[in-house]
């Protein structure tokens, strides 16, 4: 199969799942499982916290033992066990301990296909932005299939269609992958040289990797309260929400799918300073001009709030670490700057909101305006 082709693949199906998770998971516990909302939060929480350790250290230990498309296999039926297992429970403790199981195995599957992906383009093989645009498009897709299934059948076929997808990509597993991917590590790229730890002495890497922190962490009142932002606050139609929403994933779409040819020859703190701006504009709209197109607006500057920054990290990692290293790379970014800090700041966020809910977006400019500082400051010197 063509190694575009297989990659594009890979993040189509996999977001076909993540759509379930991110959207849907927590009503699917609430509503089908009978969970109170307090139960739900303390479910998912740890179930955050139980996603960084794994991204930080179980995907990076397991992919020093086993190739790419072998990892990839063991967490697809890992998860898919764990998912299973949901079926015959009902009881918070239970639902608690497959949540942790679930939650070691699963999110641990991103960090994985993005490290597989940035293998494939040190190869020269394939176009990053164009492959990563499908799995953005399929989480739209995924998201308004099941908004049907789950308006005709209830709460109940969340957890069958989590199960199907993940059937899909065990399917898919056993297509014929890249040949680099299906090389297994060595006793070489088991050593110390090649260790987490030694990731923080590479020049830049410390600097870019806080970047990504401050950065995607920024975005964690916007994901967690953007819907009753525009529901309670804005008064928006319950209906037309979903569609002011999937704005932003448009246009995260079209990044991607222009990213390679308009931004390849950028230099990564430059791509981060744009993508600094943008997230420091777009919270200062929200909280500037609350009103429902104003928020419209300011939903185009996802492509670089989110996508840009994202792009500037994995373009770092492909042109500046060797393949060893860029399984422990994607575990701390999963780990730190997808779930750490969005956790943090999630908190933060909430307790701006409650004083009044504009100040819940502009309180992420906390982070994005010393982000940009970090950037002009460091870029000469470490020159990233």
């Amino acid at each position: 199969m063509n190694d575009q082709r297989w990659l594009s693949q890979n993040f189509f199906f996999f977001f076909f799942t993540w759509g379930v998770y991110l959207q849907y998971w927590s009503g699917w516990l609430s509503e089908a499982k009978g969970l109170s909302v307090s139960q739900v939060s303390l479910i998912m929480g740890f179930g955050l916290v139980a996603r960084a350790i794994s991204t930080m250290f179980v995907f990076p230990f397991a992919s020093k033992y086993l190739s790419a498309k072998k990892l990839t296999q063991f967490l697809v039926i890992s998860a898919l066990i764990a998912t299973i297992v949901y079926i015959p429970f009902n009881h918070f403790i239970a639902l608690f301990i497959i949540t942790m199981i679930f939650s070691l195995f699963y999110p641990s599957l991103l960090p994985a296909i993005e490290s597989s992906a940035s293998t494939l383009v040190q190869q020269g093989k394939v176009h990053y932005g164009k492959s990563r645009s499908y799995g953005s498009i399929s989480f739209v897709i995924s998201v308004f299939i099941l908004s049907i299934i789950v308006g005709y059948l209830g709460e109940d076929a969340i957890l069958w269609c989590m199960i199907t997808y993940l059937v899909i990509m065990l399917v898919l597993q056993a297509l014929p992958a890249p040949e680099v991917l299906k090389l297994k590590p060595t006793v070489e790229d088991r050593s110390q040289k090649f260790s987490m730890s030694s990731l923080w002495k590479i020049k830049g890497f410390p600097v870019v990797m806080i970047l990504a922190i401050l950065l995607q962490g920024s975005l964690a009142s916007y994901y967690n309260y953007s819907y009753i932002y525009l529901q309670k606050y804005l008064e928006v139609n319950t209906f037309y929400i979903g569609i002011i929403l999937n704005v932003a994933v448009i246009f995260e779409i079209l990044f991607f799918l222009k990213v390679d040819h308009l931004f390849s020859k950028w230099k990564t703190s430059s791509l981060f300073l744009l993508a600094a701006a943008g997230s420091t504009l777009r919270w200062i709209m929200i909280f500037a001009f609350p009103n429902v197109w104003v928020f419209i607006l300011s939903q185009t500057l996802h492509a670089l709030a989110f996508a840009m920054a994202h792009y500037a990290f994995v373009q770092y990692i492909t042109r500046n670490l060797p393949k060893q290293q860029l399984s422990n790379a994607q575990g701390l970014y999963s780990a730190l700057a997808m779930s750490l800090s969005a956790a943090v700041l999630t908190l933060f966020g909430g307790y701006l909101y409650e004083i009044t809910p504009g100040l819940a977006f502009l309180g992420m400019i906390v982070v994005t305006v010393p982000a940009i500082i970090i950037i002009l400051v460091t870029r000469k010197h470490y020159g990233y």
